[in-house]
């Protein structure tokens, strides 16, 4: 699976890899501010749609089907997002390898902002039939194909500009990023949950997408003063723009590509079923009132975005591996407490179990991927691994995990053991992978090899 580093050029003399100028701190700050507001848009956009699809979609858009069929339905809409995830990472992923990191968060911005707003003036069932929902998955398609390369390009663009030491805190923020968008979808759903039956159903629910707009506006502002990477930059100034970073990366990159995947799909996974399953489960099977799962939510992603930041600096100091290793093992235990937490109905117990999920699955352990996942890569197509690696994980693991989750919950007459068995299985497929993983703290972004490269396939590279 890895090559030499000659084999990753199509000249006949390979270029050397030349150490880049560090960026500025103005530079830095830029860069984390921008990868900080764009994955909150992005999280935004998939909180509101989540939160949407447990409480108010299935009566929008499937009105006919029975309350469990319409939940599915809703589901299945929410996963048709995450299957459109790899194929604009593929898209996308090439052109942030080629024209530039800043390039593609600026492009997938306005389409993620687009469709969720978009969303928001869709005709409902009641108004045009079987075309409301079609609508609603087309929408669904374009919001995850813009967000196929979003957090990807900006972990890749905040770890290639962070000095050695500090890479794991700064790459973080952008899982803070991704709380805080949880912060936002919640509010929203907290203010429109305020109105009357009638007025949410009517209007209520479309003024939370329209409110993407504004989230979306504030992103593209910071995004437009980003400066490209200095690893890219200094690739741009060789002329060293790989020609097809994906096809690179199925040739040269599939051993990192494949320990990225299996690292994140049971994270995926446990993330998104404490933030999109659990807020129907509390509803419809523990009884708890709707207006105090976005609460819930909210607390759990503001803790989970602060443990984003811990984690990340934690593995600066001890390493990615042993803290990422420890996060998984304790997630493959946390299934069945969870879920026995849960139907206490308790509310400090639900609020615990969720602060647990979040800082762990939610933002903890995707916190130290930001800087994990980009270091394992070489720097041809580093951009291209990270986001097939993650988006075709997130298409297995959490695209499919609240329909998978919700059709077991059927199956089982309401029992949770099945679902926490999913859970649990998911989580021992990312521990293994985690185990085989190498270490990668402060690792020299400008090596052309992988992280898991042969030491004489390293040594090599180095000696050019």
């Amino acid at each position: 699976m890895d090559t030499p580093t000659d084999a990753l050029t199509n000249d006949p003399t390979p270029p050397t890899a030349a150490a880049p100028v560090p960026a500025d701190p103005a530079a830095i700050r830029r860069a984390a501010w921008a990868g900080l507001i764009g994955t909150a848009l992005e999280q935004y956009d998939f909180v509101i749609y989540g939160t949407a699809s447990a409480l108010v979609f299935g009566r929008l858009f499937f009105p006919n089907a029975s309350p469990a069929v319409a939940l599915l339905a809703s589901f299945a809409a929410y996963a048709v997002g995450f299957a459109a995830r790899p194929l604009g990472g593929l898209f996308f992923s090439r052109h942030g390898d080629r024209l530039g990191r800043k390039w593609v968060l600026v492009t997938t911005l306005f389409l993620m902002g687009g469709s969720t707003f978009a969303i928001g003036v869709l005709p409902t069932y009641s108004a045009v039939g079987v075309l409301a929902p079609a609508l609603l998955v087309l929408c669904r398609f374009f919001q995850g194909f813009g967000a196929g390369a979003e957090q990807s390009g900006g972990a890749t663009l905040l770890t290639e500009t962070a000095a050695p030491g500090r890479r794991g805190r700064l790459a973080a923020l952008v899982m803070t990023g991704a709380a805080l968008g949880t912060v936002l979808g919640a509010v929203a759903w907290i203010l429109a949950q305020s109105l009357s039956e009638d007025q949410l159903m009517s209007w209520g629910w479309r003024l939370v997408f329209a409110s993407s707009l504004l989230v979306t506006a504030v992103a593209v502002v910071i995004r437009r003063r980003l400066t490209e990477s200095p690893v890219f930059q200094d690739f741009k100034q060789q002329h060293e723009k790989p020609k097809s970073p994906v096809q690179e990366v199925f040739r040269h990159g599939r051993k990192p590509m494949l320990l990225v995947l299996f690292m994140n799909v049971g994270i995926s996974a446990q993330s998104y079923t404490y933030q999109v399953f659990m807020a129907s489960y509390l509803v419809s099977t523990v009884g708890v009132d709707a207006s105090f799962v976005p609460k819930v939510l909210m607390i759990g992603a503001a803790c989970g975005g602060i443990g984003a930041i811990g984690f990340g600096l934690l593995s600066d100091r001890v390493g990615r591996r042993p803290v990422y290793s420890a996060i998984v093992t304790a997630l493959v235990l946390l299934p069945g407490p969870s879920f026995i937490a849960l139907n206490t109905g308790s509310p400090i117990a639900i609020t615990v179990t969720m602060i647990v999920g979040f800082v762990l699955a939610g933002q903890g352990a995707v916190g130290v991927q930001m800087s994990y996942f980009p270091e394992l890569f070489g720097s041809r197509y580093r951009y291209a691994g990270v986001t097939l690696g993650r988006e075709f994980s997130s298409v297995l693991g959490g695209g499919v995990a609240p329909l998978i989750c919700a059709s077991l919950l059927t199956a089982f007459s309401g029992s949770w053991i099945p679902v926490a068995a999913y859970m649990t299985l998911m989580m021992v497929i990312s521990l293994v992978a985690a185990r085989l993983a190498p270490e990668t703290r402060d690792r020299d972004l400008t090596a052309l090899v992988d992280a898991t490269a042969r030491p004489s396939a390293a040594t090599e590279a180095s000696a050019r």
